[in-house]
């Protein structure tokens, strides 16, 4: 069965005449005629009931015909899509990003990058920096919204922009400052009480570069860290600290995360200070990955507020 052969049986179908048929395809009679023959014969039923002075479906011929049509119609229109496809105004990109970046730097991005490409299908899911990691060299993401390793190296062949980076803040328990468990005078926690309050942090296999922002602050001021709960997730680590559990520092940008029982506290002198940033393979810059990587490299160039 052939292209040609289902749009010689629409053609028929439309004009219900097979000479008029073949005079809207450019062909004579004789070859239109043959052609609808042979792909009866190959679908095994009758498409058209012929007499000398009329031509009508058959009912499997009128059922038949709004396939046909979808399947002309889906031809006809694999050109512009391998054009979008090509360009990168549609497909898919798989967007992968750590749980801080849902309060920082992922709805700027996203929203700027699905404006301007809405026929593109963003996925995203949330994932810790190691897991994405794996992803990227994997294939299985696109972009990854993580934290860089200690050392700021990426496995080859991937590729990292820093997009932002952002003083460490306290996140402490409501019930604690009003019960002046934690003396913050001025509005600001002191590093002496971050020491000495129980802590809650990411595992370090998790996110090692968090992790050890955080211990090596406690480490810098002569303390060693009271981990009491360790959470994949900010949101789980902000709730924790809303049922009393302890204190978390975490990135500035969590005081979008309002959260009833957690009051957000400056840190009191030099606070640590977490850079979030792409991650990309750099031997797989598809279209629409071309395109955000862009977008991102024209924010950081404004230095537009994220």
């Amino acid at each position: 069965m052939r292209i040609r052969q289902l749009k010689h049986f629409a053609t028929v179908a439309q004009t219900l005449h097979f000479g008029r048929a073949a005079d809207l395809l450019g062909m004579t009679q004789p070859p239109l005629s043959q052609s609808i023959m042979a792909l009866e014969q190959e679908i095994g039923a009758p498409l058209f009931v012929r007499t000398k002075r009329s031509v009508a479906l058959t009912p499997f011929g009128a059922a038949w015909l709004e396939p046909v049509h979808q399947v002309l119609e889906g031809m006809a229109a694999l050109p512009q899509i391998a054009h979008e496809l090509k360009e990168g105004t549609s497909g898919r990109l798989q967007i992968s990003f750590v749980s801080t970046a849902d309060y920082s730097v992922l709805p700027k991005l996203v929203r700027n990058y699905t404006e301007l490409f809405p026929k593109v299908d963003v996925a995203l899911t949330e994932a810790t920096s190691d897991v994405q990691i794996e992803k990227l060299l994997g294939g299985k993401v696109d972009i990854g919204i993580v934290i860089p390793p200690p050392n700021g190296v990426f496995p080859k062949p991937l590729s990292y922009l820093p997009l932002l980076t952002e003083p460490l803040i306290a996140a402490v328990p409501e019930s604690w400052v009003a019960a002046q468990t934690l003396p913050m005078p001025k509005g600001l926690l002191s590093p002496e009480r971050v020491v000495d309050a129980p802590l809650i942090l990411f595992p370090r296999h998790s996110a090692p570069a968090f992790h050890d922002l955080v211990t090596g602050y406690i480490a810098a001021h002569d303390g060693t860290p009271q981990i009491v709960q360790e959470a994949v997730q900010m949101q789980t680590i902000i709730s924790l600290v809303s049922a009393g559990m302890g204190i978390a520092l975490v990135p500035a940008s969590l005081r979008n995360l309002a959260r009833t029982g957690v009051r957000y506290m400056d840190l009191a002198g030099d606070a640590p200070v977490l850079e979030t940033g792409l991650a990309w393979n750099g031997e797989n810059i598809t279209p629409p990955v071309a395109h955000f990587l862009q977008i991102a490299q024209e924010v950081v160039a404004q230095n537009a507020p994220l």
